[in-house]
């Protein structure tokens, strides 16, 4: 976690004050280590006991909910009036997919003027017990229930990258369907929900589900909240409609 950027980050999330948002965090080093340490990201192996599982779904729980609270209490510090929306309770897998998604919670926070808030998770899963619900598949299910005119994912990269390893490789403007065809997870990346390929299969469903979806680096000033106001034409992006 980087105190300052994500400081800096709430601060912009809070000077939106023309639209409504969500936020929608994910792991990161606080969740990936435990899912992949106890294999919450696939089937359960043989032989291995049920309690282990859930002896490991309630780690990366607890793990999870520390940097949640840190983002809350960002977001307090700059003035927003954030509710946590755990997601464990609203959600549930079957075979790691989700299955079943309320979006009540969402909609009832927004109503009563609140910044609806929540992350990637550990939740129940019909076939395996528990499994990781990511905060893009999240993100994916809101679209056709909310109707966001955008969805913007802020990552510690400038968009989607193309050509060889180094400083040299630029920015895919577009993502399309052959560009998500393209992409291979990263060799040894410690990232249980698919990394960047992942990411944009979720930027695409969105795109066809009738949001634009970019990805943008959030460690450049003021690039979240002029993403969020559809100014600029830095990331990558994934527009509404067929491409």
């Amino acid at each position: 976690m980087r105190p300052k950027i994500l400081d800096r980050l709430a601060r912009e999330l809070a000077g939106v004050d023309d639209c409504r948002l969500i936020v929608l965090h994910g792991a990161g080093s606080f969740g990936h280590p435990g899912a992949l340490r106890f294999g919450l990201a696939r089937a359960p192996e043989p032989g291995v006991a049920p309690a282990r599982r859930a002896r490991g779904a309630a780690i990366v729980s607890a793990e999870v909910r520390r940097l949640h609270y840190a983002v809350l209490k960002a977001l307090v510090r700059s003035g927003a009036s954030p509710l946590s929306v755990p997601i464990a309770t609203h959600a549930r897998n079957r075979d790691g997919l989700l299955v079943a998604f309320d979006a009540t919670p969402f909609e009832d926070a927004l109503e009563r003027g609140h910044l609806p808030v929540s992350f990637g998770d550990v939740v129940p899963d019909d076939a395996w017990g528990s499994s990781i619900l990511s905060a893009d598949t999240i993100a994916v299910a809101l679209v056709p229930v909310l109707h966001p005119a955008r969805v913007v994912f802020a990552s510690d990269v400038a968009g989607i990258l193309e050509g060889p390893p180094g400083p040299r490789r630029s920015v895919v403007p577009e993502v399309t369907e052959e560009v998500v065809a393209g992409l291979r997870p990263a060799p040894g990346a410690a990232d249980v929900t698919g990394g960047i390929r992942a990411k944009a299969v979720a930027m695409r469903a969105i795109a066809r589900a009738g949001a634009d979806a970019g990805l943008i680096s959030g460690l450049t000033d003021g690039a979240l909240s002029r993403a969020i106001r559809g100014e600029g034409g830095y990331g990558s992006w994934a527009h509404a409609g067929p491409h």
